[in-house]
């Protein structure tokens, strides 16, 4: 241990755990951390971003690709209320990531002084923890846990609070030693329990996504559909999750979903759903799966215990993370021949068969142009988007090979924020060096089209298609059925 300025150990502490880039904007109440980020410039980036939205933005989608917490740095009050955005997107997506927050010094808190804010109640709802840290001597225990907590569970986001005066003492603690996600195995019992509902099923279908996936998972997942042949659909935003070239993949159960696959949802015996939360927009408001007591027989396995049971009461819940029950399943012994074999055929053909676009009016032809990005982007490419209806046209017609290959290949925000995309794409250049694609509409790429000059300034080259139809599109599409012939408010 030698004796330093905290804000220098707190930077010793993320390297520690690995990490290799941060991203932010920068604030005079941290400035001992970038004194430090500048003393260790050789293993450790700062990407200067344009709005703290967008550098959150870009932690997130840092920890989707790499399955560690993304870190961002941001400073008090409208820094860290500008990050809020990219925290609530790593809480409802599964994400890891921990926010950093330099703040008021200890002598004017709770005065209301300059950009003073309650962070507690502030984050409260929308992430795992928030602490500030007092003590410069407990920084490493303070940042372990937050990796710790990040990761452990259903991942998510910690926000770490740094007054400013804390900052700049001395302290002579040292780093504490990489933390790694434990993972949470089943028994023999759960597996039991599984096959005997497999065995009165004559529609199956499961369902995966989520968070915690690793290419080895989503390939242990792989082999537990082929040795059951059973179709699997992946969940709203997590495309990647199962290789969509495969003969049993049956499609995205998300928005704009095939209607013949939310039949066939509707129509299963047994929905096995692996790591999705079953939220809003996998079950289609809460009919394709009707809460809290679904129709079909319900197996859901998930890395929370607080998510099972939650909004729907399952006939088989597993408490597991996706490396632990991806490999369980993988080595449950199926029978020779299923009676479901057809029902998983026809379920691939419809996928297939809602490849093929029907004749729409316009000049633009957006089946074409997913087609011509599909012929010439490479397969491990990263494909991202914000929220808007331009994104449905990659959702239906772009084929991931996603993580079954080795990569994550699909950055989209399942919270349904605008202006996720062109960060994502601009993080996902890099921290990958792979292709990194995005597509936005006008509305979505002018909340953070400011992060071009982040990509200019640290080099990462994005490709973006933009879609400028003069409106808030999605909006609009709700607006007219809803109240014909008066827009209002949607025009750009």
């Amino acid at each position: 241990m030698t004796t330093q300025l905290a804000g220098h150990l707190l930077v010793d502490c993320l390297l520690a755990q690995g990490v290799t880039h941060a991203f932010g904007v920068p604030g005079e109440s941290y400035l001992a951390v970038l004194d430090g980020l500048h003393a260790r410039r050789d293993r450790i980036r700062f990407i200067t971003c344009r709005q703290e939205g967008g550098a959150a933005f870009m932690a997130e989608a840092h920890g989707k690709l790499t399955g560690r917490p993304g870190i961002c740095m941001v400073t008090r009050g409208p820094g860290a209320t500008n990050a809020s955005i990219g925290v609530h997107a790593a809480f409802q997506d599964s994400t890891p990531m921990v926010l950093l927050v330099g703040d008021v010094a200890a002598g004017a808190r709770d005065r209301e002084a300059f950009q003073e804010v309650n962070y507690f109640s502030f984050f409260g709802p929308l992430a795992k923890r928030v602490e500030r840290i007092d003590d410069a001597r407990r920084i490493p225990e303070y940042v372990a846990r937050a990796f710790a907590t990040a990761l452990n569970g259903r991942p998510g986001p910690v926000v770490l609070v740094l007054p400013e005066d804390m900052l700049t003492q001395t302290v002579d603690a040292a780093p504490l030693p990489r933390v790694e996600p434990v993972q949470t195995f089943f028994g023999s019992e759960p597996l039991q329990r599984l096959r005997e509902l497999l065995s009165k099923s004559e529609r199956p279908l499961v369902i995966a996504g989520g968070g915690g996936w690793t290419p080895q998972s989503a390939q242990a997942l792989q082999r537990f559909a082929e040795n059951w042949k059973l179709p699997v659909g992946n969940a709203f935003r997590f495309q990647d999750t199962f290789d969509n070239h495969h003969p049993l993949y049956a499609g995205d159960v998300g928005i704009g979903l095939n209607p013949k696959l939310a039949a066939r949802v509707k129509a299963s015996d047994l929905v096995i759903a692996i790591g999705p939360r079953l939220g809003e927009m996998t079950t289609g408001n809460y009919t394709l799966l009707e809460a809290p007591r679904p129709r079909q027989k319900l197996v859901h396995i998930h890395s929370s215990a607080e998510e099972l049971g939650r909004v729907f009461q399952a006939d088989l819940a597993i408490l597991a993370t996706m490396n632990a029950a991806a490999r369980s399943l993988e080595v449950l012994t199926a029978p020779t021949s299923v009676p479901w074999e057809a029902w998983t055929a026809s379920a691939h053909q419809d996928y297939l068969a809602n490849l093929e676009p029907q004749k729409l009016p316009g000049d633009i032809d957006m089946p074409a142009i997913v087609g011509l990005l599909q012929k010439h982007l490479p397969a491990d490419a990263v494909l991202t988007n914000g929220a808007g209806n331009f994104a449905s046209w990659v959702h239906r017609f772009f084929r991931h090979h996603g993580l079954v290959k080795g990569h994550k290949t699909q950055l989209a925000p399942t919270v349904g924020a605008m202006g996720y995309g062109v960060p994502a794409g601009i993080a996902a250049a890099i921290t990958t060096g792979r292709v990194a694609f995005t597509i936005a509409g006008d509305g979505d790429f002018l909340m953070n089209g400011q992060e071009l000059a982040t990509a200019v300034q640290h080099g990462a080259k994005s490709i973006i298609v933009l879609l400028n139809n003069g409106m808030y599109g999605t909006i609009r599409m709700h607006q007219e059925r809803e109240y014909p012939q008066h827009v209002s408010g949607s025009q750009l």
